[in-house]
């Protein structure tokens, strides 16, 4: 197979409906769009989800649910997984290279879960109140 030589298949693709083209084709002067009126025009029509005036399907049905914009931005990370990263400094980069948050996060709080291992000084990152005494434990600081 070859990118020149695929197509649609066959009657999956209707043709044009060719209008204009005089009365005895059924669809020449008004071009089936009728006489006077918002559907005869040639940006006529009603915005999508209208419905005459009625309250639409989208507006009358009930909402709910919230996407918090900050949510994008911030992460938790647990006490257990910050062996992962290298170095005796954790800071937003070294999370950030050993992959225990994405790269468009801006903010990050260490909770605490699971035991550290070896001692380690935070910088720059909000940490539970439970989080710091795991840290402060195992030998490590919060700045």
């Amino acid at each position: 197979m070859q990118l020149n030589t695929l197509s649609p298949g066959k009657g999956s693709r209707r043709a044009a409906k060719r209008v204009g083209r005089g009365a005895a084709s059924g669809d020449g002067k008004t071009c089936g769009r009728g006489h006077k009126g918002q559907g005869s025009r040639k940006s006529g029509g009603v915005r999508p989800g209208f419905e005459g005036g009625q309250m639409p399907l989208q507006r009358r049905s009930p909402k709910y649910g919230f996407a918090s914009s900050k949510a994008y931005l911030s992460a938790e990370v647990r006490t257990g997984s910050l062996g992962r990263c290298d170095g005796d400094t954790i800071d937003l980069e070294t999370l950030q290279k050993a992959r225990l948050v994405g790269q468009r996060v801006t903010k990050v709080k260490i909770i605490a879960a699971g035991e550290l291992s070896r001692p380690a000084t935070i910088k720059g990152l909000a940490v539970t109140k439970g989080a710091r005494t795991l840290i402060e434990a195992a030998g490590g600081k919060v700045d």
